[in-house]
């Protein structure tokens, strides 16, 4: 038993957010029918807010990053204004290239050092730290963790260093933002002969009809401010 605990402890783990900046027409574009631009951002500056948060309460992740786009020294981020002073926090840049290059290319770079990698977005604040070290947890013993979203995506990737080879699989030609997403991701993991664990699905914040699914009192805080 104390050396099943030793080997726990001893892996490491890195946690990866993906994010854009919170500025008026460059994120939650879908939302902007509902709520226009400036509504839109602000909203997508609380899930932001909200995802760091959750990240700082983890307790099994040796890596915390925020990967973002545009890269970190961009002008926007200065008229933004970054929501974190966490030093905890590392900021990396997504890079080029479509949402499963920008991916892939976080977990290329992690996962030579880092015994697994869990990678969220800010569209799903139902995610809370537990999970997030539940998927570590359970990465020592499968291939892959997702939580699948409602919408036919999924809110959260875990991978462990055996899917390093397999990376290309995972996230080139995927019809990012549709409802095949996690689909096509099954379909591949059997194709590899991978073995992987599923979450209970959540809401994935993207349009009009999500805004019912935030948590209780996030609309009262988008009509004060």
């Amino acid at each position: 038993m104390t050396s099943t605990t030793t080997q726990t402890d001893e892996r490491t783990a890195a946690l990866v957010i993906m994010a854009k900046a919170p500025q008026p027409g460059l994120a939650k574009t879908r939302l902007i029918p509902a709520l226009g631009a400036q509504r839109a951002a602000q909203l997508a500056r609380q899930l932001l807010t909200h995802t760091l948060e959750t990240a700082v309460h983890t307790q099994r992740f040796s890596h915390i990053e925020l990967c973002v786009t545009p890269e970190p020294h961009h002008p926007i981020w200065t008229t933004v204004g970054l929501p974190t002073t966490n030093p905890h926090i590392a900021l990396t840049d997504q890079g080029d290239g479509d949402l499963g290059s920008r991916m892939q290319r976080a977990f290329e770079r992690l996962l030579p050092d880092h015994d697994m990698v869990v990678m969220i977005g800010t569209d799903a604040p139902d995610i809370g730290a537990e999970l997030l070290d539940q998927a570590k947890q359970d990465l020592i013993q499968q291939d892959a963790v997702f939580v699948p979203a409602f919408d036919g995506g999924y809110t959260l990737i875990g991978l462990n260093q055996t899917q390093t080879k397999h990376l290309s699989d995972l996230f080139i030609d995927i019809p990012w933002s549709t409802s095949q997403v996690m689909t096509i991701t099954r379909d591949r993991l059997h194709g590899l002969n991978a073995n992987w664990h599923e979450y209970a699905p959540m809401a994935d914040i993207d349009e009009p009809d999500d805004l019912a699914k935030l948590p209780v009192g996030w609309h009262l805080k988008q009509q004060e401010r």
